[in-house]
């Protein structure tokens, strides 16, 4: 078994883990205007005949710390995004603004800034245990693969201590997600 191959394998598989816990960070809001805080919403257009995320129909801009701009591609569906985002009860309302959607974004009182570090948290504990999976799975290879004569106890011991310096090295990065995401939330 060679090296490198196996290593960027672990080091590709922690950092998809990585990448879908920013991805889930980025939707807790911060009382800032980002587009990540409604782009996933699911919007029933066209009378009910599809169901796109607003991302897929408009363009979604920031206007200063608290307002986010909706220029719908089919000014038709004006409406549809508006009640969509509307009924997605996120703590801010859309108003239609002649051919635009514009969100005003309140800013956070205290009490929901702390429901969103914990939730947070939450959020970065789930990050934590992904890696420490991905870490478990690959360690029972190696020993599966040891104890089937195919790798030798040295490559074995290499390989556990190459995947353990990755695995410190991606937590170290959880903790940088955690430390930014609760600054935003604290930001006022």
């Amino acid at each position: 078994m060679a090296d490198d191959p196996y290593i960027s394998q672990v080091k590709g598989k922690m950092q998809k883990a990585i990448l879908v816990l920013q991805e889930d960070l980025s939707t807790i809001r911060t009382g800032r205007a980002t587009p990540a805080l409604v782009e996933n919403i699911l919007i029933s257009a066209y009378e009910g005949t599809q169901s796109l995320k607003i991302k897929e129909m408009a363009t979604i801009t920031t206007e200063g710390a608290r307002m986010l701009i909706i220029s719908p591609f089919d000014p038709t569906e004006i409406r549809d995004i508006e009640k969509g985002i509307n009924s997605a009860n996120l703590g801010f309302i859309a108003s239609v603004d002649s051919n635009i959607i514009r969100i005003n974004i309140p800013s956070l009182t205290a009490e929901r800034r702390e429901e969103f570090i914990k939730l947070a948290h939450t959020k970065i504990e789930g990050g934590r245990i992904m890696i420490r999976q991905i870490r478990h799975d690959l360690m029972s290879s190696l020993k599966r693969q040891f104890e089937g004569k195919e790798i030798f106890e040295d490559d074995k011991k290499r390989l556990e201590k190459e995947i353990q310096k990755i695995t410190d090295e991606m937590m170290a990065e959880i903790e940088v997600l955690r430390e930014k995401k609760e600054q935003e939330l604290l930001e006022v």
